[in-house]
């Protein structure tokens, strides 16, 4: 039975990625994998991380519980939408809060290389887009998809991370949106 935490980014709870969610969600429990959740929008935290590391900042609650969480986990599903070729703020401030050197990675000490504390984990990344994915990829190189599979979760230690980009969302129909539900419950029903 797989461990699985779903991380949502997305500050509306009407939006299409609560519905990809769900649909995830929905997957995982039809293969007997036990999840979780962490939805950003719903915790108490101030996402400024005002000093860097130069000094320590205590967590709060919610965020020494998503810390539980990520730990608990073996594979890791962020789902948010692409804001300016980048992930919501509040889900950056989350990163930044949570993904503290002693937790997920550590520099050694005089070295420019560091230590990944998040092994033995594996992620899925499924973003929206209001452009298609080949744009996004073609043209603008991905950079939310750079940014959060190399430059945060493979810093760590967690891989494979796999990525599910969806898009257009802006004009897409019902028809568009349900075959994307369904691909995504796909996905939670085989831990992908």
């Amino acid at each position: 039975m797989k461990k699985i935490l779903i991380i949502n980014g997305h500050p509306d709870k009407e939006s299409f990625n609560f519905g990809l969610s769900d649909a995830y969600k929905r997957g995982a429990l039809k293969s007997g994998s036990e999840v979780k959740e962490i939805i950003i929008r719903d915790l108490a935290f101030n996402p400024n991380l005002a000093f860097g590391y130069r000094k320590r900042v205590e967590l709060e609650p919610d965020l020494l519980h998503a810390q539980d969480k990520i730990k608990w986990a073996d594979h890791l599903v962020l789902i948010y939408p692409v804001w300016w070729g980048s992930i919501p703020a509040m889900m950056k401030g989350f990163f930044d809060r949570v993904f503290l050197p002693g937790f997920a990675f550590q520099k050694r000490e005089n070295s420019v290389w560091w230590d990944k504390l998040l092994k033995n984990k594996s992620a899925r990344i499924i973003s929206t887009l209001d452009q298609p994915a080949w744009y996004y990829w073609l043209v603008y190189r991905q950079p939310s998809h750079n940014a959060m599979k190399k430059l945060t979760l493979q810093f760590c230690g967690i891989n494979p991370v796999r990525v599910t980009t969806i898009g257009p969302i802006r004009l897409s129909k019902d028809a568009y949106r349900q075959k994307w539900i369904n691909k995504v419950e796909k996905l939670g029903e085989h831990n992908k």
